[in-house]
């Protein structure tokens, strides 16, 4: 319930982060997003909406928070936190499968099998794709790491994706977060944000589960 207050209300968090540790919040924000897709066992973490709640207070406290300078730590994150993801992946790949936080396990195997799925439908451009899609966005390159996907080409996909994603949103957050109306209903705006995010996903399940029946009918 913590996790999901902090992530309904993570603007109200980061300003309160800004005026207890001022300039040690990028060293925050640049954790919190490499821990995000860095980790595959941290998929809960916030992202886009983290990305949109920065861009807004940056626009707010431009004295406290560069625009700019955030979004260049927070690129880095992204793309080093994606490269150790697919390393865990490549040398450690399916043990850490069983691995579990406070008897939970983060990651299963439906997790992995829809994070393939994402594969089998964009091939290589899931890198970038998975970036605006919580949770595959922690197990793609995990479980590009499994594949021994050419790293070059991914290496390539990572930067891409975690470009457009981090400057993409933030920027967003930058522009339209004073706006009063989505500054006024912020939780709900986090709420519409991750619902779009999902939507890739809800509607491969949805495709996957109508060709199954029309495979059983047939």
């Amino acid at each position: 319930m913590e996790l999901i207050d902090f992530i309904l209300h993570i603007d109200q968090y980061l300003q309160v982060f800004l005026q207890d540790y001022g300039v040690w919040v990028y060293a925050i924000l640049f954790l919190i997003i490499f821990v995000e897709t860095g980790l595959v066992v941290m998929p809960f973490l916030p992202g886009d909406s983290l990305l949109f709640a920065t861009g807004m207070l940056a626009a707010q406290f431009p004295e406290s928070l560069n625009v700019w300078l955030v979004m260049i730590l927070m690129f880095i994150a992204a793309v080093l936190g994606d490269a150790l993801n697919y390393t865990i992946g490549k040398d450690i790949g399916m043990r850490i499968i069983n691995f579990k936080i406070f008897g939970k396990q983060p990651v299963t195997i439906d997790h992995i099998n829809k994070t393939h799925t994402f594969y089998e439908k964009y091939g290589t451009k899931t890198i970038v794709i998975a970036r605006f899609v919580p949770i595959v966005r922690t197990l793609a390159p995990f479980v590009a790491g499994i594949g021994r996907m050419d790293y070059k080409t991914f290496f390539s996909y990572n930067v891409i994706g975690g470009f457009v994603w981090v400057f993409g949103i933030t920027l967003a957050g930058y522009f339209l977060g004073n706006i009063p109306l989505i500054k006024d209903n912020f939780s709900k705006v986090v709420l519409l944000i991750i619902l779009i995010s999902v939507l890739p996903i809800i509607y491969s399940v949805i495709k996957e589960k109508l060709s199954n029946k029309t495979k059983t009918l047939s």
